[in-house]
């Protein structure tokens, strides 16, 4: 259960992330108060992911999920390029969370 609840505290950290690009510097309201409501839901997820998984582990994965999910939403909803490093970059970031989810099974 703990890492199904860790994958959700990535997926809002991935949702928070994108508030903040649309609030434009915290200018726009709607988008600020997103942002800080998904904030808040991504960090007390991990909180409650973190009574049971090591610090590290969780935290790493947290960030891992974050990672890849924001510049998949970049390339989506901002434009942003798609390159063979980057690509290879995501897939080394994929490949740890993996690896740590494995290793602490």
């Amino acid at each position: 259960m703990s890492w199904a609840i860790l994958f959700l505290a990535g997926i809002f950290e991935v949702l928070w992330a994108i508030g903040l690009k649309y609030s434009e510097g915290f200018t726009k309201l709607n988008p600020t108060i997103f942002t800080i409501v998904t904030m808040a839901i991504s960090i007390y997820l991990l909180s409650l992911a973190l009574k049971t998984l090591p610090l590290g582990t969780a935290y790493a994965v947290w960030v891992g999920i974050g990672s890849v999910g924001v510049v998949i939403a970049g390339v989506f909803l901002f434009s942003e390029s798609v390159s063979l490093i980057r690509l290879i970059s995501i897939a080394f970031i994929i490949v740890g969370v993996i690896g740590l989810n494995i290793t602490n099974s």
